[in-house]
């Protein structure tokens, strides 16, 4: 992974120019104060009702409603979440599919000051089941279409409230609840190590900084247009949901599942701001023609690793007025970095840094002992920042592991993200790969990020993983899952030609198992767990056996 060349040396003046060009064309853009995160969600939704009543809110498959509608469903739900709870702070469990009655949901539980836990219907059952019970609430909010699965994930010991049997003339006023900024928002279940999904709770306040961050930099207005691909249960929801809903803006949730034409419907709905690596994935991998988004103005990304091809789908396909940002964050810190990309910018190798700090947060690069390292070395990405989350929900043990006092001695907290980065003299960030994704292969300690780079860089497929294996005993081998383009097989002595003027020879895959698509988890990132095993039978894309030579 190379540095940024001599001619990109003024990235930190053309990140502030682009950032400029970050404006919707009506300029209704108002700033997000400081001083407006010192209140709660409901709050700062509540405020944008009484400037946008009559607006659209929330656009889906099941219903349009305006500011005024979502806000006076949210408080019909608030208010029958009281009657069976009461007042107080305490997780209340959701089960909806995407769609309007799942963001009243959120908003009405929000009203409660409560936190909202989301299941996914689509998430496996086994899943649902260990969040619900972990969470330990003790009412679970759904609707007609989910209503046996909720009872059933209930028992016979935790409330179930069916939002379709609240009667039409239940009270709609605001619950007008004092909620403080640092009242528990949510719970989100993230990826655990163990197997098992941990839950990362987040305040009203620091939902109110993430967003305030992401609106001064991208300009959200009351104009925008948010499409919404993701489910709830993911931390992706985020930047949509709140972007969209506490500036006046409009929210579009969709499922590919119903309409996969992706391409026309950005179109058709005149969507201003896209969010999600997967999608946009889906986006890069599937247009062959001659397609162009003239309304689209913001390319939100983040998640998944942003590569060169993707830049250049970009440029091609997208107006001059519309900016690319790779973003990142995680559950935990939600947002640490963000780069900008124009029409104009360079990129002098496969992968776009992941870009300079956001407000009040700090990147330390930590070695394998907790020491700061210098800039220019390699070392663990560490967040520092007043924002991040309070921890884990009933795991302190998992909390003081992620969560550490600063190695310089300020009283501060860090978060250490688990990912490996490397600061140029400017203070851009560049993504190294994963800390638990580095492996010895014959006694080299390999990035397989830096394999996957390479073999997207060969032009010859959309999308690749590269696993190390153990065989026979204790010699691992790497395989690389590949998804060739057009679904066109390629030779392995093509492929090894092409890595070989790349990577050194122990970096380089021996098996190269071809698949139509890789398999994902329910928040859209490669599932490496589901990956097929290559098997003892030596796979048609394996290198040919060799005997040896010699007795050594």
């Amino acid at each position: 992974m190379g540095d940024l060349s001599s001619q990109s040396l003024d990235i930190p003046l053309r990140q502030q120019a682009i950032r400029d060009k970050c404006f919707h064309p009506t300029g209704t853009f108002v700033e997000f104060k400081k001083e407006e995160i010192e209140q709660s969600i409901a709050d700062r939704f509540e405020h944008q009702v009484g400037l946008h009543a009559d607006r659209l809110a929330v656009e889906a498959w099941d219903a349009k409603l305006s500011y005024d509608a979502l806000n006076k469903l949210a408080n019909r739900i608030a208010h029958a979440i009281l009657r069976r709870c009461g007042r107080g702070e305490e997780p209340v469990a959701l089960l909806f599919e995407k769609g309007t009655a799942q963001i009243a949901t959120i908003i009405g539980i929000l009203k409660t000051g409560k936190m909202y836990v989301p299941l996914d219907p689509e998430y496996p059952r086994s899943r649902t089941e260990f969040m619900f019970s972990d969470s330990q609430s003790r009412l679970v909010v759904t609707n007609n279409q989910n209503l046996t699965l909720a009872r059933a994930l209930a028992g016979d010991s935790v409330q179930v409230l069916n939002v379709d049997e609240i009667a039409s003339d239940a009270p709609s006023g605001n619950p007008d609840l004092a909620v403080p900024p640092d009242t528990l928002a949510y719970i989100l279940y993230t990826s655990g190590s163990t197997g098992n999904p941990k839950g990362v709770v987040e305040t009203n306040r620091n939902v109110l900084h993430f967003t305030r961050d992401r609106t001064n930099a991208c300009h959200f207005c009351a104009d925008d247009r948010f499409s919404f691909f993701v489910s709830c249960s993911f931390s992706g929801s985020l930047t949509p949901m709140f972007n969209a809903l506490l500036n006046g803006a409009t929210l579009f949730p969709h499922n590919l599942e119903d309409e996969p034409d992706l391409a026309a419907w950005l179109i058709r709905e005149r969507i201003t701001v896209f969010n999600g690596s997967g999608n946009f994935r889906h986006l890069v991998n599937t247009i062959t023609e001659e397609v162009t988004f003239p309304d689209l103005r913001v390319l939100f990304l983040g998640a998944m690793p942003m590569y060169a091809k993707h830049v250049e789908f970009y440029k091609k396909h997208f107006s001059p007025d519309c900016i690319l940002i790779n973003s990142y964050g995680s559950t935990e810190v939600k947002s640490m970095r963000m780069f900008f990309l124009d029409k104009e910018s360079h990129l002098p190798d496969n992968n776009v840094p992941l870009g300079y700090a956001v407000d009040d947060t700090d990147v330390l690069l930590l070695d394998e002992t907790g020491k700061e390292l210098a800039n220019g070395d390699v070392g663990e990405i560490a967040i520092k920042t007043p924002y991040m989350s309070p921890g884990y929900w009933r795991r302190p043990d998992l909390t003081d592991d992620r969560f550490r006092p600063s190695p310089n001695g300020d009283g501060d907290r860090i978060y250490l993200t688990g990912d490996l980065g490397r600061l140029l003299p400017g203070g851009c960030l560049m993504h190294m790969g994963r800390k638990d994704f580095q492996v010895k292969v014959r006694g080299y300690r390999i990035e397989l990020g830096e394999i996957e780079a390479e073999l997207l860089n060969t032009g010859m497929f959309d999308e690749a993983v590269v696993v190390a294996d153990e065989y026979a005993e204790e010699i691992s081998r790497l395989i690389a899952y590949v998804v060739p383009k057009d679904h066109c097989p390629h030779d392995v002595g093509a492929i090894r030609h092409a890595l070989a003027g790349q990577l050194p020879e122990h970096m380089i895959p021996s098996v190269y198992v071809p698949l139509d698509a890789l398999p994902l988890n329910p928040n859209g990132k490669v599932d490496r767990q589901a990956l097929p095993a290559p098997g003892t039978a030596r796979p048609e894309l394996e290198i040919p056996f060799a005997p040896p030579r010699t007795p050594v």
